[in-house]
């Protein structure tokens, strides 16, 4: 059974100047964590909100746990968890005055379902008397899982939930996530962190409103068409006007400290390497590497029609 079901979902914005969703579908089975990947204004925080009835879509369809987004949103309200992208919970009010206040909208109390959020909420009781607004970055996204958790919900939506938190507190929030996928919570969570995919048991690659591919991170990246290289020199500036001059170079981004290289159809990364020492650059450094995420990102959205992208 799928717990989320999108059909040709179509999303404009400024009189159909803005595109944020091209034609989206995409079905997601019950229990399953799925990541939705792609950078700022790709389309993922439109989603969201169509999916938890907060925004009509211009056409299309789209279901959630078989109730349809317009016609039942009554019924999805009172059965999904929605966090989104900005912390929205009362900052006036304590950490327990939250909780206790999200329980009573949805008719339960935090004792009936305490189960759900118990590990979580034992690194917040410390702070149970503290306001909301006063809590860390890291704090305020566990209160907000909480009170996201407290009426059960049967499908969960975390809009760019670790957006802006520190690295350990990231972690710490996807080893959660791990935790409720026990309890047969079926959880779409969107992030422009492409290293965060590959914790998502499927993933959905969006970009300017469009799914690029729907794939397990495993699959995506193991079916990068291209032989990829890392390179690193010791002027990396002149590395970089070199490579994109060279016309052995298909492609070239600069990646963390290296520079993410693939060649043309006929190319050799021993003829590249001879042509840049003969250029002058000193202590290069090439390896044949496995692509990413991201490197698959870059590939795709390059490729796709109409793309203003240029690989080089």
């Amino acid at each position: 059974m799928n717990s989320i079901v999108l059909e040709h979902i179509c999303k404009s914005y400024d009189k159909g100047r803005v595109r944020a969703a091209q034609d989206i579908s995409l079905e997601i089975p019950k229990g399953e964590l799925f990541g939705l990947i792609g950078p700022d204004g790709a389309g993922k925080t439109t989603l969201f909100r169509i999916l938890t009835t907060l925004l009509l879509p211009d056409s299309g369809d789209a279901y959630v746990d078989g109730h349809h987004v317009v016609k039942d949103y009554r019924n999805i309200r009172q059965h999904v968890g929605y966090m989104p992208g900005r912390f929205s919970l009362y900052q006036d009010l304590t950490v327990e005055e939250n909780l206790n206040f999200f329980a009573t909208v949805f008719g339960t109390t935090v004792s009936e379902h305490y189960h759900l959020i118990r590990d979580i909420y034992m690194q917040l009781e410390p702070f149970k008397d503290r306001r909301a607004g006063k809590l860390s970055g890291g704090m305020k996204q566990k209160l907000a899982l909480c009170c996201a958790l407290i009426h059960k919900p049967t499908v969960l939506f975390l809009d760019e939930p670790t957006t802006g938190v520190d690295t350990v507190s990231r972690k710490e929030f996807w080893q959660m996530l791990k935790g409720l996928r026990e309890q047969e919570i079926t959880i779409m969570v969107s992030t422009p962190y492409m290293d965060e995919a590959t914790l998502c048991e499927r993933i959905a690659l969006i970009q300017e409103g469009r799914i690029l591919e729907i794939e397990t991170p495993q699959a995506i990246t193991h079916a990068f068409p291209d032989k990829l290289y890392g390179m690193r020199a010791e002027n990396m500036s002149a590395l970089s006007k070199l490579l994109h001059a060279s016309p052995q170079v298909a492609s070239c981004y600069s990646f963390g400290a290296a520079h993410h290289v693939t060649l043309r159809p006929g190319a050799d990364i021993a003829g590249v390497s001879s042509e840049l020492q003969a250029a002058g650059v000193r202590q290069l450094e090439t390896e044949e590497i496995q692509a990413t995420i991201e490197d698959c990102f870059i590939k795709l959205m390059n490729h796709e029609p109409g793309s203003s992208h240029q690989d080089r």
